[in-house]
């Protein structure tokens, strides 16, 4: 039988939507966010020669500068004030992750709740600041390095840089957040998501262009969109997919009253780690690529060209690199996010256990082990997602917007928001049903 929920669910219908005021304010809200973030990524930096800027990066829009520009939004391309794009509170969160699990004094207050997390943002910010202070200063160098990019090079073209480049990424940051509160949906994701959408037209248009001139046959552009289309399914499905693990309460007695035993589940995702293992092996790899393309490939030694031309797209060490780093920032990632000891430590405080699993560290043993094995299936779905596009793009030479890595954020972005939307939708109804119960308690007692 389907629960209360799933009914209202089922029973959704635009007259409720157009009753949700809330949540149409919440949706303007967020659009107008996001369209103020589209406007900043046309506004150029001051002091740069455009046009000089869009040759140069025509040559490296294949490396770690094409991936930035996605996750962007166009603005690397454009050098816009908004170039750095959302990356350093992205990096600084996943540091600060990172540090919880290490630093005692940090997993301490994690551990307490929301005023813990309150000051674990806050050094979230921090670290903001210090790695886009270093990165705006690094892009600022960098330009004056090139020929022709800078109008008038120097400390004040430094020094406006890092401001412009800074305060672009402080203000996604704090736009973000805006929209987590004030909107609908997780704000980071949907910056990042509004980027990569708002390039998929040209993507698209592109592959169409290229079968129009012949260069991509039907048959080709017929097998992209139905591996697009299988690889949505496939993210969709295993995007909300779980392991979930029967949890027993036993009868508890609170004064006079006796409670009964309850059953609940613990859910543990097939793929825990979400995007982050495929952005985290796309950086590193392009890494390579990038550099030797602002040095000089004469000077470079002989091994050091091989290195490069083998870590380029569509190359078999690429290939077997890339899903290497994926399943290994899989497990990594996973085991940063999710603490078996603690979820067991947490149902043996609320006396909680798995039915045949004594409390306590064997039930962290056997979730341990549960989550090693489901994160096993997890890696292999990053994998086949992110590899199976790469090799139709080294074959073919379609967009590199049609990426698996894109594809994921894109499709988890929007199962994420969607359910956003359903609850308070639900939320909307579950109100209504009890004012209509109020109403009617009401006539009955006069």
């Amino acid at each position: 039988m389907a629960s209360a929920a799933e009914q209202l669910a089922s029973n959704l219908n635009f007259s409720t939507f157009a009753k949700a005021e809330d949540l149409k304010k919440r949706l303007w809200f967020t659009l107008g966010a996001l369209l103020v973030y589209r406007l900043g990524t046309y506004i150029p930096l001051p002091g740069l020669n455009a046009d000089a800027f869009a040759r140069a990066f025509q040559g490296q829009s294949s490396g770690i500068l094409g991936l930035f520009n996605m996750f962007s939004g166009g603005a690397v391309e454009r050098m816009a004030i908004f170039a750095l794009g959302i990356m350093p509170y992205i990096s600084a969160s996943i540091i600060v992750q990172l540090m919880t699990s290490v630093v005692p004094s940090l997993e301490q207050l994690k551990k307490e709740g929301e005023q813990g997390r309150k000051i674990i943002n806050q050094y979230t910010r921090y670290g903001t600041v210090l790695l886009g202070t270093l990165q705006a200063y690094g892009i600022a160098v960098g330009l004056e390095g090139g020929e022709g990019l800078v109008l008038d090079p120097g400390w004040f073209f430094r020094i406006s840089t890092v401001i412009s480049l800074l305060g672009g990424t402080m203000f996604l940051m704090w736009l973000g957040e805006q929209i987590t509160s004030r909107g609908i949906g997780n704000g980071i994701s949907l910056i990042i998501f509004a980027g990569i959408v708002a390039h998929l037209p040209t993507a698209m248009a592109g592959t169409l262009e290229l079968g129009r001139t012949g260069a991509l046959s039907f048959g080709v552009i017929a097998a992209v969109v139905v591996m697009a289309v299988g690889v949505i399914a496939l993210i969709v499905f295993v995007e909300r997919a779980q392991r979930r693990l029967l949890i027993q309460y036993p009868k508890r007695q609170v004064g006079n009253r006796m409670f009964q035993g309850d059953t609940s589940h613990l859910p543990l995702k097939l793929n825990t780690a979400g995007v982050i293992p495929a952005i985290f092996a796309s950086s590193l790899l392009l890494l390579p690529a990038t550099l030797a393309g602002f040095s000089n490939t004469a000077e470079l030694p002989g091994w050091a060209t091989a290195i490069v031309v083998s870590l380029g797209h569509g190359q078999p060490l690429y290939m077997v690199m890339y899903a290497a780093m994926i399943a290994f920032f899989a497990f990594f990632y996973t085991a940063i996010v999710f603490n078996p000891k603690d979820t067991a430590d947490n149902l043996k405080k609320h006396g909680g256990f798995i039915p045949g699993i004594r409390p306590g560290e064997r039930t962290a043993e056997y979730i341990d082990y549960v989550l090693t094995r489901i994160t096993v299936l997890g890696a292999i779905y990053l994998v086949f997602v992110c590899i199976l596009p790469e090799i139709l793009i080294a074959q073919t030479g379609v967009p590199f917007y049609l990426g698996g890595t894109s594809l994921l954020i894109v499709v988890s972005v929007t199962l994420d928001t969607v359910a956003q939307i359903q609850g308070h939708l639900i939320a909307q109804q579950y109100e209504g049903l009890i004012k209509k119960s109020k109403l009617r308690g009401g006539k009955r007692g006069r």
